[in-house]
């Protein structure tokens, strides 16, 4: 017997390969080792045996030989797979089926092929995968004409045929599958559908022995072939991802470990590989491979090595010897992207150890210099590299097209970094497949286009989706016209087929099992599909070819089609994320051992800035160049840092979304880039601590947001004119389209905001974009899209997405029909066909997997469809291709969605596809726009309430906005109401509001914000009608004639004296600009429980030392001034803020209190509005203040003023030796003040717009001055109090200084005759300087008179009204309504509230005299102490008048009344009482309001408005009631109208009571109260009212709602019962629990809230998934035509989704408290309460973490000068009730009451990141709370930032307790954005630590 290779009628080639094999084997590379096994064909009489070693096989002819494996054998078989090979033959001769098992990689297939190669075995390959069903290994049901057939799948056609069945990536099975194989890899037996059992042979020749074949036949019988086996690839789970093996399916098989080839075998394939290379090297290499693949690394969380990838990656060192290692090493393994920090350092270490890390010596390929067609090759282009200095030439495999030199696409702008990027990816395309990893928007779609494009190739891009089945990848069902059932290839198989470039797009998002179908594809170029068919690899099919003398037509007979040559896959993928787990929501790490193995890998890095830059001026040439030098210094600051938030808001400026903003920008350069960046970026709604960051980046780039004064002012308007519509600047043609009753027509009101969005729309439109509108529900997305396009006239097809929305139901809708399957266009094809507008409306609700095919075809225009059309942008492709569907230049797409995060919980669609998109973030409208839009919805609504509403609901938004409420309330639910009230308008606003907030009802916590809310803007809810609290009226006295005021005009001159005056410029100093500050005004409408005369009132921000010493109003504007430290509030009545400027600088106190300034208050008018001149008294201090720019101007009225006062030298004297300055303000907003000095003789006019002062020169010295009018001044002489009248000139110009008369007055009592009463001389308070009205002096004096007047006002009077003065001449009369009392006789303010504080009694009269005339309401107001009120008067005996800080007494002289209206006591007082008592005799200074009010500021600073005008007031008391409306106590009725003309039994009249008593209850009487039946007032169910005339006895609503008393009474008893049990189960005293109570209350909002949150993720995190295949539940739309042919698993159902198996453990977060708990806190705890706020703070953490341990571990550890560790709370020992909780508290408490000074902030912070980042978790968080004066402690804030972001893994915050003036500002500008906070009021601590927690933890929980 002779061993000899038998060629039977094969070529020659073949014979000499086998040879080479046999001598290769024998001989090794150099023949200087010999191998154990060789593998011998031995040729016998009997046939052909196949030899390994010792063990020898006969082969049998095949059946069908083109199903035998070819070409896999290669020339030299390394050793280690000679034995695998045998051990192989060995399982095979036993009849057992065997399992390679074996690390990721081909080698497994390869062997098994190699095997049943050598042996001539066929071959039933199934690649298995998560989608494989037990119909794709047994059997699948066809229809064909009408009937369904079973057609035989892989593993009964291989049992049947004797062939072997080769299962790959058992691993990725479904659990449930593969045990349909059990029976028949044990006993070779199996039942199938079609009713046929297979038998194994033994049993089956058995039974032939007994019956016969036609028997066996009938009972279907069939027998499985006893060459059958079955040879089972698997990865080894738990080590990779995947399902672990059944047990029952694991005993059944033998297993052999194929691990990588040993380190000599794999070196001499490499040696063999790459001649050119130094041998050294490629040992390096390999090295590297083997560490990597080593269990050491593995343990570390590396993932294998792809050591079978070092084959290709040598093959192109060998052509460039000069690449460096570390590169090609970086393309086989991207380690930068896809380990950490630590993996990545441990990955450098092997590398260096091994000599590889040289990149920076050698320089990678440059450029492309040429691309030509090769000559010797077909298919093949000839490219020529320059890599460093050299040209290097190679050949690579070419596309069908014509090539493109490179550099020539006018679209694509050639960059360094990108062309170096192309030179390598020619040099990876000439051996394997690629992939570009990069992040979203970096352009790896356009540069894989140009690659395309540059070698000649058609791609054809397929998006992949996360819900994305191996068939939808391979082939997908089908019906033919006659209801046959046909399979249709996928774009991958034809592009295969084609030999196309495949562009897979998103390979990040497909599931690992699916991805696994193609890696036999990329591998060996090889693919089953599931009708049967095969694809070989070119050079295996010719082979076929020839050795079976087959024709190509005979083998596609056949079913077998070569794969050609030049088909190609470039996978293009975002980058992995480090460390994820697969079910979170950032995305997950899919680049394991598996996936690398399947390609070389390049990232696309994010550009340099220059090219850029060089990029963006390419394809937007006319982009204002310092725009976009600003916007990319911006997103380059932002790429660079290691801050995740700076990431994710780089990611979404992505350089597709800058090229956007560039287009834009050079059509508009006018335009802000803040408002781009803030659109693209949606800062609108960015968590806050996100947009903080994003605020500091835009100013840190000095990129600032401006405000167009005319943005405001500009009123936005849409006309259409001429074809042509107009929104505000903006101009576009209107559309004719075909489908009229397409385009929306809409109820829109227009309103300033919507038309700005509409605006940029349109813009945006313009310009060719795709809208996307994001916005909170209601706003009015939908309404502005379609009134959008109703103006432009488009048609609109409208989708709307939801949970269940498929790919499916956003292309093709299939159905049924007649037995053939039809689909139906959804609406999004036919916009795309017709070129209509497709609005997508909330598109968050479907999964981003979904949603993100409209990627593609936003991008590309290119989207493939499941009837297997495609849509094309480009109409000369749709002429190549078949079935095409053209996309129409119009098509555009409007997609709305709510913003993302809580509380929609939707997925963040903005997140996934928010690039491709031009963003429009849609607001509520602003409070104008929204109140004129809501006039147009209730135009009987009134005005008021209309303002309520909107402010209300603007205060509700913001509150959502901060996280303090979490639904945010919309303009929507504002519309419904209103709508309401305009059509029921008696209904008060008090209920219809609970429309909304009904559903707030049950959760406590936010009822009391929402009441609190809409009480502050005065709406009544809760409040009854009955509760009206005004104040008593008390009748005034009779008004009678007291006296003659005459002026004497007689001749003789003593009577008449002459005033000379003269006139000088004013010496300006300054102006010095101060800074103003704007501080949030927290108006509260005081109305919301009872009617009072108060309006509203507000807290000044002010501190506790300050005295309030003057406010005034002018228009709608206040003015507040202060004396300690001086300054100056402005504030307008009905406005959100208080502007306020410190003059501390300009009047610096001198010895605390011992100088006490006092400050009046003269604001100017037009054209000085908003600016005020202030006047100090005792230094005669005049200011000019510009409240807008902060500018503060000196004015010198007299040129000697600069002279330091001569009572500087002795400030110490109490006693003032001079009278002090006063400034007359009357006229003040004509823009002239008069002041004048007590006991002076000199008036000083200043005219401020002339900037001139006149001083008048006067005979006598002055008492006090008062402006009558204009050109009449009564002044009062000092020592006699005479009085007289100066007359001036109107104008007092310079050159005419016309004279100034002074006329005596004398004042003549009625009876002077008699002598009796002449000696009462009035000295006035106040003096009006207009007069009353006509109709008002006639009331005032019963009687009809017309004359001018005055209104004067003194102590012994209430009112005095002079008739004629100061106009006539003749005697003037004086009316005069006389107090009982004088108010100087009574005693002073004694029986005051603040008495006690009040040190004795009032040195000199107070300066204010506390006294406003209200002309238009014929009222004088003034404020008086409580001592001079009449108290028993006013209140009943037994009731205490309340604590008052005084009365407002009005007396009304229109109804002649007197009111006291009690104004509450301030809140807190200034120590420096004295100084308080000489400003005001009352603790409140008061100002006239408008026509028929009075503001009155206490001394605390609380300001109160006051209505008390009575027709206001009844005006007011009436909208009031209506807002509470109308409850009238009668029950309701429903009555149906009959019109059959019978009665209802009808409700009797009663009888008539002959006397007339009167009847309460009962049912018998006529004109009874309260009764039933019978007619009467105020019962239920009689016929009428009829009114007898008694006293109705309602049966009020409240009582017929009460609860019982006792009701109440148990239910109380109960809780408190309940809480004492609770006590004592925890051993806890009650005031402990008091304790507690105070820490607990005071977060107990934040803790709510926090809890709804965390509640509502954990709801999501639990949201369950469709199961596929299932049994029962709805019918899977894919399954459509397995459901037709009969399949039982067509339905899918929702269930709970188990997690993948091998994907990492879900772990909880890990959050740290840091406390400071240092002595600081302890000591200044009284100032601010910075100890107690951090308590609250700690007791939040504890509370609102409560049973979520599971998903947050926390811990809680104090730093202080002790040290940085103090342990409070460990994760291990968490406190679970509030005994423990406090335990805590009062242990902080302790701690920094006795510890030792110092400070270890920094070190805390450090040491506890560290710690954190050692443990496992899935986020780690570190707070820190401090009241960190780091300058005192020398610590740089540079450090603490670093120390804050040392950790890119620990998310570090730090909150300071702000205390030294701007410090902590200061710090925080230093520190990183959106990582530090200043709580400048203690209470924002747990309100910052809620902000902390929603923005970060939760935006990914």
């Amino acid at each position: 017997m002779h061993s000899q290779i038998l060629c039977r009628g094969t070529a020659a080639a073949v014979a000499a390969r086998r040879m080479r094999n046999i001598l290769g084997a024998v001989l090794g590379r150099d023949g200087w080792m010999w191998r154990t096994h060789e593998v011998k064909l031995l040729n016998t009489s009997s046939g052909d045996t196949v030899k390994i070693g010792d063990i020898s096989f006969k082969l049998k002819s095949p059946q069908n030989p083109e199903l035998v494996p070819v070409k896999h054998i290669s020339d030299s078989l390394p050793q280690t797979v000679a034995q695998h090979l045998r051990w192989i033959m060995q399982k095979d001769l036993l009849g057992q089926d065997v399992f390679l098992i074996g690390p990721p990689g081909p080698l497994r297939r390869t062997i098994a092929m190699q095997y049943l190669e050598l042996t001539k075995r066929e071959v039933e390959y199934v690649a298995l995968s998560r989608d494989t069903t037990e119909t794709d290994l047994k059997q699948r049901r066809e229809i064909r004409s009408g009937t369904a057939f079973y057609i035989d799948q892989c593993a009964v056609r291989a049992a049947t045929q004797g062939r072997v069945l080769v299962l790959e990536g058992l691993e990725k099975a479904e659990r449930n599958v593969l045990p349909v194989l059990n029976n028949l890899l044990e006993n070779r037996e199996m039942q199938l559908e079609d009713g046929r059992f297979l038998m194994s042979a033994e049993r089956y020749d058995k039974l032939l022995q007994e019956h016969t074949k036609e028997e066996l036949d009938s009972w279907k019988i069939v027998r499985v072939s006893e060459d059958f086996r079955v040879i089972a690839l698997g990865l080894p789970v738990p080590k990779y991802k995947g399902n672990p093996l059944d047990p029952p399916l694991r005993s059944r098989f033998q297993a052999r470990d194929i691990y990588y080839l040993p380190f000599k075998d794999q070196l001499e394939l490499l040696y063999t590989a790459g001649p050119n290379i130094a041998a050294e090297r490629v040992s390096q290499l390999l090295s590297l491979a083997t560490t990597l693949c080593s269990q050491e690394s593995s343990n570390m969380g590396l993932p294998d090595f792809p050591v079978d990838n070092l084959l290709p990656a040598l093959h192109v060192l060998n052509i460039f010897p000069m690449l460096s290692s570390q590169q090609l090493i970086q393309r086989l393994y991207p380690y930068n992207c896809l380990l950490g920090k630590d993996g990545r350092s441990a990955v450098e270490g092997v590398l260096s150890r091994f000599e590889l890390l040289d990149s920076r010596r050698q320089p990678g390929p440059s450029a492309i210099l040429s691309v030509s067609t090769a000559k010797d090759l077909e298919r093949h282009a000839d490219v020529t590299l320059r890599v460093a200095d050299k040209d290097v030439t190679f050949q690579v495999p070419a596309g069908t097209k014509e090539l493109r030199p490179p550099n020539s696409s006018p679209t694509f702008i050639n960059t360094p970094s990108h062309s170096q990027l192309m030179a390598e990816m020619m040099q990876s395309h000439m051996v394997k497949d690629m992939c570009l990893i990069g992040t979203k928007g970096c352009g790896k779609s356009v540069i894989a286009k140009e690659f395309a494009e540059m070698l000649g190739y058609s791609t054809e891009p397929m998006m992949l989706y996360q819900d994305m089945t191996a068939r939808d990848l391979l082939q997908q069902r089908y019906t033919l016209p006659n209801g046959d059932t046909a399979w249709r290839p996928s774009p991958l198989v034809s592009a295969a087929i084609e030999g196309k470039l495949l562009l897979l797009d998103g390979i990040h998002r497909v599931n690992l099992g699916t991805l696994a179908v193609l890696s036999r594809l990329l591998h060996d170029r090889e693919l089953d599909l599931y009708d049967g068919s095969r694809l070989l690899r070119w050079d295996r099919y010719q082979i076929l070819k020839e050795q079976l003398q087959f024709t190509d037509k005979q083998l596609q007979e056949r079913s077998i089609f070569p794969i050609h040559p030049s088909f190609r896959v470039l996978a293009l993928a975002e980058p992995p994320v480090v460390g994820a787990s697969a079910s979170s929501s950032k995305g997950q790490q899919w680049l394991g051992p598996e996936v690398l193995t399947m390609f070389l890998y390049h990232t696309v890095t994010p550009m340099a800035k220059a090219e850029e830059m060089d990029l963006i001026q390419g394809l937007t040439p006319n982009v204002p160049r310092e725009a976009a030098e600003q916007l990319l210094h911006l997103t380059h600051s932002l790429r660079k840092t290691n801050d995740p938030t700076a990431q994710s808001l780089a990611s979404s400026l992505s350089t597709r979304q800058l090229l956007r903003i560039c287009r834009r920008l050079s059509q508009y350069p006018e335009e802000s880039i803040a408002h781009a960046v803030n659109k693209a970026c949606l800062s609108r709604f960015l968590p806050s601590l996100a947009r903080a960051s994003l605020e500091k980046s835009l100013t840190n780039c000095s990129i600032k947001d401006t405000h167009d004064p005319a943005e405001h002012t500009r009123d936005y308007s849409c006309m259409v004119k001429d074809g042509m519509l107009t929104i505000g600047n903006v101009s576009a043609p209107i559309f004719n389209p075909n489908q009229k009753m397409k385009v929306p027509d809409v109820l829109f009101y227009d309103n300033p905001q919507h038309m700005m969005v509409m605006e940029d729309m349109l813009k945006d439109f313009m310009l060719g974009e795709h809208l996307l509108l994001v916005g909170n529900q209601g706003v009015g997305k939908n309404k502005i899209v379609d009134r959008f396009l109703h103006l432009l006239n488009r048609p609109r097809e409208y989708l709307q997405l939801h949970r269940d929305t498929t790919v499916q139901t956003l292309t093709l809708q299939p159905s049924v029909r007649d037995g053939v399957i039809l689909y139906e266009d959804s609406p999004l094809v036919k916009a795309v066909k017709h070129g209509h507008i497709l609005v997508i409306d909330e598109a968050d609700k479907a999964p981003t997997n979904v949603t993100c095919i409209l990627k593609t075809l936003v991008e590309s225009g290119e989207m493939i469809l499941a009837d297997g059309r495609r849509i094309v942008s480009d109409p000369c492709e749709a002429r190549e291709r078949p079935n095409t569907i053209i996309m129409h230049p119009d098509f555009r797409m409007f997609v709305l969605a709510n913003r993302p995060g809580f509380p929609f919980l939707g997925n963040d669609f903005f997140g996934a596809l928010g690039d491709i998109f031009s963003c429009h973030a849609v607001d509520n409208p602003k409070p104008q726009a929204e109140l004129a839009m809501l006039k147009q919805y209730g135009p009987n609504v009134p005005d008021a309430i209309l303002q309520k509403l909107v402010a209300a609901f603007g205060e509700l938004r913001s509150m959502a906005d901060q996280g303090t409420i979490t639904y945010p309330y919309s303009t929507r639910e504002v519309v419904n109401i209103v709508k309401h009230l305009q059509k029921f308008p008696d209904e008060g606003l008090a209920n219809v509001v609970r429309n909304v907030f009904d559903f707030d009802s049950y959760n406590k916590d936010m009822r009391e914000v929402l009441i609190e809310s809409l009480h502050k803007h005065g709406i009544p809810i809760g409040a009854k009608p009955s509760s009206v609290k005004l104040a008593k009226e008390l009748p005034l006295p009779e008004v009678k004639m007291t006296g003659y005021w005459t002026i004497n005009q007689g001749g003789n001159a003593r009577r008449k004296l002459l005033c000379p005056t003269e006139t000088h410029p004013i010496d300006i100093k300054g102006p010095v600009f101060l800074r103003v500050q704007s501080y949030p005004c927290n108006r509260q409408e005081s109305r919301a429980l009872s009617f009072s005369e108060e309006k509203a009132h507000w807290q000044i921000p002010m501190n506790e030392i300050n005295i309030i010493c003057d406010v005034i109003t002018k228009d709608d504007a206040l003015y507040v001034a202060t004396c300690n430290p001086v300054s100056l509030y402005s504030m307008k009545e009905r406005g959100g803020t208080i502007q306020c400027m410190d003059l501390y600088d300009v009047f610096p106190r001198t010895i605390s209190g011992v100088w006490q300034p006092f400050v009046t208050i003269a604001p100017l008018g037009s054209p000085l509005d908003g600016q005020v001149v202030l006047h100090e008294e005792q230094s005669n201090t005049v200011l000019h203040l510009d409240l807008v720019t902060g500018a503060v101007r000196r004015l010198m009225l007299s040129p000697d003023s600069d002279q330091p006062p001569t009572r500087a030298s002795n400030w110490w004297s109490s006693k003032e030796q001079q009278g002090a300055y006063k400034m007359c303000r009357d006229f003040a907003h004509k823009n002239w003040i008069l002041f004048y000095k007590e006991d002076g003789n000199q008036l000083e006019v200043l005219d401020v717009l002339e900037g001139r002062v006149h001083s008048i020169s006067l005979p006598i010295n002055l008492k006090s001055v008062f402006l009558v009018a204009e050109d009449r001044w009564l002044l009062l002489e000092s020592n006699t109090n005479k009085k007289y009248l100066l007359t001036k000139p109107m104008h007092m110009a310079a050159e005419d200084s016309g004279v100034c008369q002074l006329h005596s007055i004398s004042d003549d009592s009625v009876s002077s005759g008699h002598g009796a009463s002449s000696a009462e001389v009035s000295i006035p308070q106040m003096l009006s300087c207009e007069q009353l009205p006509n109709e008002n002096l006639s009331a005032a004096l019963d009687q009809k008179i017309v004359s001018p007047n005055r209104v004067l006002t003194d102590t012994g009077s209430f009112a005095r009204i002079l008739v004629g003065f100061p106009d006539l001449m003749s005697p003037n009369e004086v009316y005069s309504f006389k107090r009982p009392v004088d108010l100087t006789a009574m005693k002073s303010s004694e029986s005051g509230a603040h008495m006690f504080l009040r040190g004795g009694l009032r040195s000199s009269p107070a300066k204010h005299e506390n006294c406003v005339n209200l002309l238009s309401a014929n009222q004088v107001v003034r404020a008086l102490p409580p001592s001079k009120v009449p108290l028993k008067e006013i209140y009943p005996k037994d009731v205490t008048p309340p604590m008052t800080a005084a009365y407002l007494e009005v007396t009304d002289l229109n109804s002649k009344k007197l009111k006291y209206i009690p104004v509450p006591r301030s809140m807190s007082v200034s120590p420096y009482t004295s100084w308080l008592s000489k400003v005001s005799e009352s603790d409140v200074l008061i100002a006239a309001l408008g026509s028929g009010g009075v503001v009155t500021v206490d001394v605390g600073g609380y300001v109160r408005l006051w209505e008390t005008g009575l027709d206001t007031l009844q005006q007011s008391l009436m909208e009031w009631r209506n807002m509470i409306g109308a409850e009238d106590g009668r029950p309701i009725q429903i009555t149906i109208q009959r019109d059959s003309g019978l009665d209802v039994s009808a409700p009797k009249h009663g009888k008539i009571d002959p006397h007339n008593t009167p009847h309460v209850g009962g049912n018998q009487w006529a004109g009874g109260t309260g009764g039933r039946d019978t007619a009467g007032l105020g019962g239920k169910g009689g016929p009428y009212r009829l009114d007898a005339g008694h006293k109705v006895y309602q049966v009020s609503q409240a009582e017929k709602d009460a609860v019982p008393e006792e009701v109440r009474r148990a239910a109380r008893e109960m809780a408190e019962k309940a809480f004492k049990e609770r006590l004592k189960e925890i051993d806890m005293s009650e005031y402990d629990a008091a304790t507690y109570e105070r820490f607990s209350s005071a977060v107990r909002r934040q803790v709510q809230s926090l809890r709804i949150i965390l509640d509502s993720l954990q709801a999501k995190g639990k949201e369950r998934q469709w199961l596929k295949n299932q049994a029962l539940g709805e019918l899977d739309d894919a399954k459509i035509i397995d459901g037709l042919t009969g399949e039982k698993a067509v339905y899918k159902r929702r269930g709970e989704l188990d997690p993948e198996l091998g994907s990492p453990q879900q772990k909880p977060k890990r959050l740290r408290v840091l406390a400071d708990v240092s002595g600081s806190m302890y000591r200044f705890n009284g100032v601010d309460g910075r100890l107690e706020r951090s308590m609250e703070a700690v007791c939040m953490v504890m509370e609102a973490l409560e049973s979520y341990e599971h998903k947050f571990k926390y811990d809680i550890v104090g730093h202080s000068g002790d040290g940085y560790d103090i342990e409070l709370v460990t994760t291990d020992k968490i406190p679970k009730n509030n005994k423990q909780r406090l335990k805590v508290l009062k242990t902080m408490h302790a701690h920094s009451q006795f510890c030792m000074s110092g400070d270890y902030t920094l070190e805390g912070t450090d040491a506890s990141i560290k710690e954190l980042a050692q443990e496992e978790a899935d986020e780690h968080f570190v707070v820190v709370l401090s009241d960190a004066n780091l300058e005192r402690y020398g610590i740089r804030p540079e450090r603490f930032a670093q120390v804050l972001t040392s950790d890119p893994q620990v998310n570090a915050f730090a909150i300071f307790i702000g205390s030294l003036g701007d410090q902590a500002e200061r710090l925080q500008k230093t520190l990183p954005a959106g990582r530090s906070f200043v709580a400048m009021d203690t209470k924002q601590i747990p309100q910052i630590l809620q902000q902390i927690f929603t923005s970060t933890m939760l935006s990914s929980a």
